[in-house]
């Protein structure tokens, strides 16, 4: 049967809904929240809980699948993949870097040094 997904798709996103589909998983399978060995729902179950087309579901499972985030066999369905924790931490950490950087040169176009950024990203890092 499988787990259930909370997968929401925007359409007024700029990005595709197969890469939506994409992020969101990974991102539950990085949380924890979506365990190694799960079985995932089928493409033509998730494609008709979305009320999105059975290609664009399929489309993301081959992403997902070769981002070695799930696993799929043949006549039983698709899996969170075991074993690349570490690998997917650093596709993330990959991730959060280049976001930074983007950070810290748009603050330099401004004039911001170092300091201000680190200062902005303490406060911006505080609960409310």
């Amino acid at each position: 049967m499988g787990v259930s997904l909370d997968i929401v798709i925007s359409n007024a996103s700029s990005k595709p809904i197969y890469e939506q589909i994409v992020l969101q998983m990974k991102d539950a399978i990085l949380s924890g929240e979506l365990e190694e060995g799960a079985l995932l729902p089928s493409i033509r179950s998730l494609a008709g809980d979305l009320r999105i087309s059975v290609i664009t579901t399929k489309r993301a499972y081959a992403e997902l699948e070769a981002q070695g985030f799930i696993e799929t066999v043949q006549g039983k369905g698709s899996f969170v993949a075991g074993g690349n924790t570490e690998l997917l931490r650093e596709e993330r950490l990959r991730h959060i870097e280049e976001l930074l950087g983007r950070a810290v040169q748009e603050a330099q176009g401004i004039g911001l040094g170092l300091d201000e950024v680190k200062d902005m990203l303490d406060a911006v890092s505080q609960p409310e």
